[in-house]
């Protein structure tokens, strides 16, 4: 097996140092010795050695072998990061990284882990593109070898690589790698639609075989003639392509003509626009169908001419030319230029050609909703593309569908944030106008200008325009954010029965930050603030870290906080009446009841009692959060209350209103609860930075009907936006 390898990478790089893919296949086949037998019955150590042997088909260089040997390693042996860094270095271990999944963190659902995951490959790929490299080698033999796992898991696997990985694959350039993941993934998707078009092709190809087999021999022929020396040959059309163009355009199998295109490879660049002048004088050209990635190439790199002639007996085919560098290029994409790591060719512009993925990075950065991350990935791997020029002649590339406003944004956020108008092809025209391939475009300043629109995002199309505008509007609004997000985030935790210094300590925000990948506490605030993530999510977060950090005292602690918050007001502790309290417990006399301050339950409510060490029974609302915890620990602690309806017993229970400032706002509210003759015991206003006026008002109560009428009374009053019962 390791001659193999070494063999493979002898005929690309006669000079490689293939020591280190020696050492890295010796320690993986070890570690990999007890691990477990994959579903194939094989040793686990075949899939890695596959992944290597596939890389090494690629022509990559012996580091990325190496990194492919080791790529299961930490994830699936007791070996950890730190021990690959001292056996291999910085380079190799850090590729073994950016594989690694994200296996120890928990998340809570499986597309959270999925985006995750596929933003930790972006990352890693932006710093080292040969990490993606071997995670499509990982994909492709895993695809290989599909047939093993049930039926649920295949198909699962299989719209993942369709959708993800065999787009990555064609960003990259590696046709070869695409075809292969598209194919062998369709038959799995789809077993008997694949099964049928294989039956149908092989029916096709046999009747067409000496139809393609003329071709090349008349176009060799004239090719001779004219001096250009060319290999000539036929190239079946993917399954998977065939596939599309049948269910998703609605074209019959019979419709479908370009089952095999004809590629011609040449010398240079001179002899393919040669080449194309003696296919153009055989067969006549269909009008439309020539494309140029020469003169301009595609974004991963791809060059070739395409054009599409009527054949012999009136059939159209597709025609290919490209140089042998040409060709390799558009087989193996982005692996055929890491040759240069080893010094054995230089590649001019290898940054520029990956622009692609620094925009990728720079809008994923912008996204924390993993939902919105998924779609925002598979737009931008999917689209296809237009080309247009810059006044100045320079070709931009820039999604199907794009506008000026793509545009302008994709020139730089600067130009996009003060553009005012544009021009096509000397002409003014709306910002919502669809650029075509060809278009020059001229983008309109003003340094008067207050900013994109909000109306913009609906208007672009490129996920990178998408997060330059969100990103101005966080950046503008941040501070207002801020302190917005914060106090959303303390009402919170009051709502689920908490104190606010229980829970909102700067280093356990910091944490959450991390989590969401905004890094600081203002960040995270901004976030709230703006919509981008909830309330609930990041109070949800520091519950657990509360509850991480408390989990040997906890259910103790929270025992003695029920017991600490159930003092009943001394105003009726002396009450000599069994029932004074206003509640009964069925089949109880003589006990000691009181009220739990963290949810003030009255009249009306639905409560729960709660036997406590030597204070007799705390009494709490039903949906109370402290209860909600001793659920299950504590259950025969648990007793049945129920108010006593011939009782008259006052409480206190508190509201908060959010309201607009404005004149008169607290006379009126002042003169609604004397009319229902309701008492305040508290009154605390405040006006925040976005002028709303925030009251917290504490009212005498005999029964949750008077609250209720209160609370419709309020939300009738001008410029009142909320109103709720506080817990506390």
């Amino acid at each position: 097996m390791l001659e193999n390898i070494i063999k493979q990478i002898k005929s690309y790089n006669p000079n490689a140092d293939v020591d280190v893919v020696i050492k890295a296949y010796n320690f993986a086949e070890s570690a990999h010795t007890n691990a477990q037998i994959r579903l194939s019955g094989e040793r686990y150590f075949i899939h890695p050695y596959n992944v290597a042997l596939i890389l090494a088909d690629l022509h990559v260089d012996v580091a990325t072998i190496a990194a492919g040997f080791l790529h299961d390693v930490v994830e699936d042996t007791g070996i950890t990061y730190e021990e690959i860094k001292k056996e291999f270095g910085d380079e190799i271990a850090n590729m073994v990284d950016g594989v690694t999944k994200l296996s120890k963190v928990k998340y809570r659902n499986k597309e959270e882990r999925q985006a995750e995951s596929l933003r930790k490959m972006i990352i890693a790929m932006s710093k080292d593109i040969r990490v993606v490299i071997i995670k499509l080698a990982d994909r492709l033999h895993n695809i290989r070898t599909l047939e093993y796992m049930s039926p649920e898991k295949q198909k699962q696997k299989a719209i993942e690589t369709i959708e993800i990985y065999a787009p990555i694959a064609n960003r990259l350039g590696m046709a070869s790698i695409k075809w292969e993941l598209e194919d062998l993934s369709l038959q799995f998707i789809d077993p008997q639609g694949y099964d049928d078009l294989l039956k149908k092709i092989k029916e096709k190809n046999e009747k067409r075989k000496e139809y393609i087999n003329q071709i090349i021999s008349v176009m060799s022929e004239k090719l001779t003639e004219a001096g250009i020396e060319a290999d000539i040959k036929g190239r079946p059309k993917s399954l998977y392509s065939i596939y599309k163009k049948m269910y998703f355009k609605n074209k019959s199998f019979d419709q479908i003509y370009d089952l095999i295109a004809v590629r011609i490879i040449v010398d240079n660049i001179k002899d393919c626009y040669g080449s194309l002048g003696t296919v153009h004088t055989l067969w006549k050209p269909i009008p439309g169908r020539f494309k140029d990635y020469i003169a301009m190439p595609k974004p991963n790199m791809y060059q070739s001419l395409h054009t599409t002639v009527i054949g012999p007996d009136g059939e159209p085919f597709e025609i290919q030319i490209r140089t042998l560098e040409m060709h390799r290029t558009a087989e193996y994409g982005i692996a055929a230029h890491w040759k240069y790591k080893e010094g054995i060719s230089e590649e001019n512009n290898f940054d520029e050609k990956l622009n692609w993925l620094r925009q990728m990075l720079e809008w994923q950065q912008e996204t924390n909703d993993p939902q919105e991350f998924m779609e925002s990935l598979k737009i931008d791997l999917y689209s296809d593309e237009v080309f247009v020029f810059t006044p100045n002649g320079e070709v931009v590339n820039i999604p199907k569908g794009s506008t000026p406003i793509d545009f302008a944004y994709r020139v730089h956020s600067a130009i996009g944030n003060k553009c005012v108008g544009a021009k096509v092809n000397g002409r003014i025209v709306p910002l919502d106008t669809k650029l075509r391939t060809g278009n020059q475009v001229e983008i309109l300043t003003s340094q008067s200008s207050i900013g994109p629109s909000k109306d913009w995002l609906k208007i672009v199309a490129s996920s990178q325009a998408k997060a330059k505008i969100r990103k101005f509007f966080k950046d503008k609004d941040k501070d207002f954010n801020v302190d917005k997000g914060k106090e959303q985030i303390e009402r919170e935790i009051k709502k689920q029965g908490f104190l606010v210094s229980d829970l909102l300590k700067e280093d356990w925000v910091k944490v959450v930050a991390d989590k969401y990948n905004m890094y600081t506490s203002s960040n995270l605030y901004a976030a709230v603030g703006n919509g981008g993530i909830t309330e609930n999510q990041v109070v949800n977060r520091l519950k657990q870290i509360y509850i991480e950090k408390n989990k040997d005292k906890i259910e103790l602690e929270r025992i003695q906080n029920l017991e600490k918050n159930s003092e009943i007001p001394e105003k009726y502790s002396n009450k000599s009446d069994k029932h004074a309290s206003g509640v009964v417990i069925k089949g109880v006399d003589n006990i000691k009841i009181r009220f739990s301050k963290c949810c003030n339950p009255v009249p009306g409510d639905a409560i729960v009692g709660f036997i406590t060490r030597g204070r007799g029974v705390s009494v709490h609302r039903a949906d109370c959060t402290n209860i909600h915890d001793l659920n299950g620990s504590e259950d025969e602690r648990f007793i049945e209350v129920e108010w006593d309806t011939g009782k008259q017993v006052t409480f206190v229970s508190e509201l908060q209103i959010k309201a607009l400032d404005r004149p008169k706002l607290l006379q009126d509210l002042t003169g609604l609860y004397a009319e229902a003759k309701l008492n305040a015991t508290s009154l605390n206003l405040r006006i925040n930075k976005e002028k709303i006026a925030i009251i917290d008002i504490a009212f005498e109560i005999n029964e949750t009907k008077q609250l209720v009428d209160l609370i419709k009374k309020i939300k009738k009053l001008d410029g009142v936006l909320e109103v709720f019962r506080t817990k506390k």
